[in-house]
């Protein structure tokens, strides 16, 4: 009689076993597919990031090379300490097209943004990699996508009344003083384009 009993309990247990099996292993294919999911996303974005930053700090190359062949050629040449003198999309997009290819991705748009006053471009990417398959359909083709927005942020100072015909000093932030003097200005007097502007980030 316990014998007959023992051998109904190990009967009865033995399916609650099988499916407990069965939902642990669902729910550890499930965690890892949404740890691919959001691996994705974190190479997505920083894709966008990379992408955005190098859109911006091109830019900003640009606008000191501008800066530095307006001195000297007019009354206006202090307008391009302000960064505003950044127009169009100049070697921006190709700039965005190369970091976002050397992180596995390809950008869907370049586009210029204007974020609390300063210029800068947004960036949106598309994995060339996919999620990977999983237990969720769809994911074997499904690419990850994200975007990120870089600005350009002047870091000069200049006197309002300042004369662009005379010497004209400006101060930067934490990268002290210069002078220019558009009489006898050379382009190797103009500091780094990181210390005239910064870039970085914003959401």
């Amino acid at each position: 009689m316990r014998r007959s009993a023992f051998r109904s309990d190990r009967g009865q247990t033995l399916p609650i076993y099988i499916w407990l099996t069965g939902i642990l292993l669902f729910v550890a294919f499930a965690f890892f597919a949404f740890a691919q999911a959001a691996s994705a996303r974190n190479g997505a974005q920083s894709a966008a990031d990379a992408a955005a930053l190098a859109a911006a700090q091109e830019s900003r190359d640009d606008l000191v090379e501008g800066l530095g062949l307006s001195i000297g050629q007019g009354d206006d040449w202090l307008d391009w300490l302000t960064g505003y003198e950044i127009t169009g999309m100049g070697t921006a997009q190709a700039a965005a097209d190369t970091l976002a290819a050397e992180n596995d991705s390809r950008t869907r748009g370049v586009e210029p943004v204007e974020v609390k006053g300063y210029p800068g471009f947004r960036v949106a990417i598309e994995t060339n990699y996919t999620v990977g398959d999983s237990i969720i359909p769809g994911t074997e083709t499904r690419h990850a996508k994200a975007d990120a927005t870089a600005v350009v942020k002047p870091r000069c100072h200049v006197d309002p009344s300042a004369d662009p015909k005379k010497d004209v000093k400006f101060v930067c932030d934490g990268e002290g003083s210069f002078e220019i003097d558009p009489e006898e200005f050379d382009p190797d007097d103009l500091p780094d384009p990181s210390v005239l502007f910064s870039v970085h980030l914003v959401d």
